[in-house]
């Protein structure tokens, strides 16, 4: 029955029609003064009441449109829960996945300044670990040696033009010389000990031995016996892995709450349950376009080597936002367009309310609009209750009790 109708039935503005006599003749009704009809305000007083308040109380009680009435004990029955909206300390966790990779500013690459031929190869396979100044090759260079031979030739014509010859011209051209092939050999990265040696022993030496630049790893090899290697040909790849660089994928969405200094959790899939503590160093500036990431580092210490790069870890990043209104994250229903929360209006009375979120931490919501302190907010079957919300409103019923 139609709420408008029950309710003007029941207040006697809806009368049956009078049935004739049996046997007599039906006769046109006399005239008769018109029923008194309820004054329009009277009436507009009745939109969105509830009929059953009206039998009940003798008065009506005003329902917003989309609420719905469900009392307490039928509520209980269905699983409803309520929670508050109040303000407390959000404590966000970020948990992520990292890996772990060299420290860029500790890897060097050994290059030779010459071309030539390796004749010994002693740092012979990738991993192997070396120290510093460890010969890593021998390289056979004949313009090294060439020039070698010109330095020490320049050498001995300094000497003899200096001390016999009548022109000065002379011994100042063999100075020349011999500066200029003296730069060359230290620029070919022969060091000042082994030019003294050189000069020394009087004969070039027919191989250049590289040494590795610092204690560490050799990451790469790329180079054999016997190969003929151009100058600035990449040998090797050597990293100090002593102190290690740790790399965390952190989303997109979740960039405004990191930031560098923070402390973080790192776990070991290696050794389950230890724990260390990192502190972020960077945050890259660009995203990876095919996750929606950024990279996050830390820097860890590993004297014993037990990091190893491309080992993954597990990271969780503790962040606190601070005190915000918020929200349990059970009592929003999020269309994907807008979100809804089923707010306890009266008793018995659940009013949906749009709101504006913010960040969301730990099972709880900001909210930063839509709410107020203290309301008391659907979190449990609340899906339930905005499934009979829209039926009511696709049925015209809003703000009506049936």
């Amino acid at each position: 029955m139609n709420v408008r109708a029950a309710i003007l039935l029941a207040l006697g503005l809806i009368l049956p029609a009078a049935s004739p006599v049996p046997g007599q003749h039906a006769h046109p009704p006399a005239p008769s003064a018109p029923a008194a009809a309820a004054p329009p305000e009277d009436l507009e007083a009745l939109k969105g009441l509830s009929l059953e308040a009206v039998r009940r109380e003798g008065k009506a009680r005003e329902i917003p449109p989309g609420a719905i009435e469900i009392p307490p004990e039928i509520g209980h029955r269905l699983g409803i829960r309520f929670g508050t909206v109040e303000k407390r300390v959000l404590q966000k966790t970020i948990r992520t996945v990292g890996r772990i990779e060299p420290d860029e500013t500790r890897i060097a690459v050994v290059s030779p300044r010459v071309g030539g031929w390796v004749e010994a190869l002693h740092a012979d396979f990738t991993g192997r670990p070396v120290r510093r100044g460890e010969a890593l090759l021998s390289l056979y260079s004949p313009e090294l040696v060439a020039t070698q031979e010109e330095y020490l030739l320049a050498l001995r014509a300094e000497r003899e033009w200096g001390r016999s010859s009548p022109f000065t011209e002379l011994a100042v051209a063999g100075k020349e010389l011999a500066a200029a092939a003296r730069r060359r050999l230290l620029l070919w990265d022969i060091s000042e000990a082994q030019i003294r040696r050189l000069e020394e022993r009087g004969t070039p030496e027919t191989a250049l031995t590289l040494h590795s630049p610092f204690d560490g790893t050799i990451l790469e090899k790329r180079v054999f016996r016997g190969q003929y290697v151009e100058a600035g040909a990449e040998l090797f790849r050597i990293a100090d892995l002593s102190v290690v660089w740790l790399i965390a994928d952190i989303y997109e969405y979740e960039l405004p709450a990191v930031r560098p200094g923070q402390e973080a959790v790192v776990r070991l899939s290696a050794a389950a349950g230890e724990r260390l503590t990192a502190r972020a160093a960077y945050l890259y500036p660009t995203l990876d376009p095919r996750t929606r990431t950024a990279r996050l580092r830390y820097v860890l210490p590993n004297p014993h080597g037990r990091l190893k790069p491309e080992m993954f870890t597990e990271v969780e990043i503790a962040v606190s936002l601070g005190p915000r209104l918020a929200v349990p994250e059970g009592a929003v229903i999020d269309s994907g367009v807008r979100r809804i929360v089923f707010v306890e209006a009266a008793e018995g009375v659940l009013e949906p309310r749009e709101v504006r979120l913010g960040a969301r931490a730990d099972g709880f919501l900001e909210v930063i609009a839509g709410l107020a302190p203290g309301e008391r907010v659907v979190t449990g079957a609340n899906f339930l209750i905005d499934s009979e919300s829209r039926l009511r409103e696709a049925l015209g019923g809003g703000g009506h009790h049936h």
